[in-house]
């Protein structure tokens, strides 16, 4: 595990510049660090020892020296690939999974990323062509930055690395406003700073003089209506047995993160691991720790706790706001901090249950369309018309959001796991000057992708591609490597994957449960607390917590400040903090989307 930086030219100072760049992240790798330069090319890595631990040093080069390596990652499937490149005539001249890659580049050319099973970005610079290859992973599990300026590509793990590259400005690009404020993190391809982008999951970049993208590899479902439960329980079984132990691949000790939930539970319970790793809240309605220590007492292992106070979680904001460069909303965010920092302090690696939810269909909204089939038995135009006058009526009654949801199209209604401000509410936020980007505009083109499957699939299908590596993954790298911890994540494999998307919707979504095969796969060697347990995430007291004099007044001030005023109607964001505090209706996730977006702002642009 590495962060990965470069650069196309030679500049003064060369060496300073790629050095200064290197320290901004050497918390991805304290155990060493390398560097490449010439008149036409930079390359660095700090590296993070797993795999190969004297001998897995970057940059790699190929027999002739005529390619440079960089790779942040792990490859899981390198012993078969070496072995087949070896049997092809190439030449190893160390255990790491690095160096599969390289001679992989050799042979296969940019196609080498489909043979890969695993996390990973990483560069490759031909010396006799001068050209760059740079490849992201087909999740996005590994981040990837990247800026042209005067015609020379600069490129880092962290946006944070690329400001110390000489004419790359801090610019707020005022695009992503909107779209953050609906989705809770930002989805475009341009980060919140303008004129740097992520390179997105399962694409790779060709840069020589002209930059090329090209996307590699598309999640398509391949679903098998005719799979019975019996065939579907042996299949995720034996396909998680062989992830789970192609993730466990490491010459250090590993350890996992462990809830009270059903993925960490069946990930723990289904491996090696020893140590364990688990966070609470003093709150009694957010905290897990007794399942977890009862859970870990049936399985013989070390679990070690740690519960955040209120006090921790309020002070730990400003500093994962400058770990993640821009910002997320996501409440878990913060725990998940606390956590990576607990289990920094016993092991190196740690297995987690990322991913599971998108592929299995884990989470509970995605039993809408099932809740929702009663009404379509009224005619869609008059469901429209009803949705139409609620949306413009201030009287609240329950059973509203219900009507107003059957009277939408699962398009309208449904751009990922979080929709925070809706159209509407964007309109009333945001002052009328700056530009409102619809989040629909983005999803239309993937709904597209799967016109033909029904509704709980093609929610499946946007988080997959927006909600998991805007959300998910972004806070599950920048926050393990802020403690030097590689989080590796079993469900987020191709293997899997594959097996996943052959499964009918009724095995995946159905009134009786969601995840409902995967609970009933995880139930062969788990209590019934962990796999009959809705699903909770990470849960954060923070609706109960706004409702506290503290806080309301330290938000207010925010909320009236010069930040708020050069963006925001103040008026509409009183009106919801105020209703939030006399408990009139909750607004929890807006304010703190806001809030979020404040606190950044200021760190970086005041």
């Amino acid at each position: 595990m590495c962060g990965i930086l470069g650069y196309t030219n030679c500049i003064t100072n060369n060496q300073n510049v790629i050095e200064n760049m290197l320290k901004k992240i050497t918390h991805r790798g304290p155990d060493d660090q390398g560097y490449y330069q010439d008149n036409h090319i930079s390359l660095g890595m700090r590296r993070l020892s797993i795999i190969d631990l004297n001998c897995g040093k970057q940059p790699i080069f190929n027999e002739d020296k005529s390619l440079i390596l960089v790779f942040n990652g792990e490859i899981y499937n390198y012993q078969n690939l070496k072995n087949k490149l070896i049997s092809l005539g190439h030449i190893f001249t160390t255990n790491s999974d690095s160096e599969v890659i390289i001679h992989g580049y050799e042979e296969y050319g940019n196609n080498v990323v489909n043979h890969l099973r695993g996390m990973f970005a990483f560069a490759i610079y031909n010396l006799h062509t001068n050209s760059l290859y740079i490849a992201r992973d087909i999740f996005g599990i590994k981040p990837l930055f990247y800026t042209i300026v005067n015609k020379q590509l600069i490129f880092a793990s962290e946006i944070k690395a690329l400001f110390e590259y000489p004419g790359i400005e801090k610019i707020f690009n005022e695009d992503c406003l909107a779209s953050y404020l609906a989705f809770q993190y930002n989805p475009l391809t341009e980060t919140f700073y303008k004129g740097i982008f992520q390179l997105l999951p399962a694409h790779y970049l060709e840069f020589n003089d002209t930059l090329k993208l090209t996307h590699y590899f598309k999640l398509k479902y391949n679903i098998n209506s005719h799979l019975s439960e019996n065939k579907a329980i042996r299949l995720i079984e034996t396909t998680m047995k062989d992830s789970i132990d192609k993730h466990q691949l490491a010459d250090v000790e590993m350890g996992a993160f462990l809830s009270g939930g059903i993925d960490s539970s069946y990930l723990t319970a289904n491996s090696q691991v020893k140590k364990t790793f688990s966070i609470g809240f003093e709150n009694p309605q957010c905290n897990e720790l007794p399942l977890v220590k009862e859970f870990s007492q049936q399985l013989k292992i070390e679990n070690y706790q740690k519960t955040i106070t209120k006090e921790e979680f309020w002070q730990s904001v400003p500093t994962i706001l400058k770990i993640l460069d821009e910002p997320v909303a996501d409440p878990s965010i913060i725990p998940l901090y606390h956590l990576s920092k607990l289990a920094s302090q016993h092991v190196k690696v740690v297995l987690s249950g990322e991913g599971a939810d998108e592929l299995f269909g884990g989470y509970n909204i995605y039993q809408t369309p099932l809740t929702l089939a009663p009404t379509k038995v009224i005619p869609f135009y008059i469901r429209k018309k009803i949705k139409n006058i609620l949306l413009k009526s201030n009287y609240n009654f329950k059973g509203k959001q219900y009507l107003i949801r059957a009277g939408q199209t699962v398009e309208e209604r449904f751009i990922g796991n979080a929709f925070i401000f809706q159209n509407n509410e964007l309109n009333k936020l945001i002052k009328p000057q700056h530009h409102i980007y619809q989040p629909q505009i983005l999803t239309t083109p993937y709904y597209r992708e799967v016109a033909q499957y029904d509704d709980i699939t093609k929610m499946q299908y946007i988080d997959l591609n927006f909600w998991l590596r805007g959300d998910i993954l972004r806070k599950a790298d920048h926050i393990s490597m802020a403690n030097s911890l590689e989080v590796r994540v079993p469900y987020l494999d191709k293997e899997v994957w594959l097996m996943s998307s052959t499964l009918p919707t009724q095995l995946r979504v159905n009134k009786k449960a969601t995840k409902y095969i995967f609970r009933k796969t995880a139930a062969k060697s788990l209590p019934p607390k962990n796999t009959q347990r809705k699903k909770l995430g990470f849960p954060v007291p923070i609706n109960e917590w706004l409702k506290e004099e503290q806080y309301y007044q330290q938000i207010k001030e925010l909320f009236n400040g010069p930040i708020a005023q050069k963006y925001f109607n103040c008026d509409y964001l009183n009106e919801l903090l105020d209703n939030h505090f006399q408990n009139i209706h909750n607004n929890a996730r807006k304010i703190w989307t806001v809030y979020i977006f404040i606190i950044w702002y200021h760190y970086n642009f005041n």
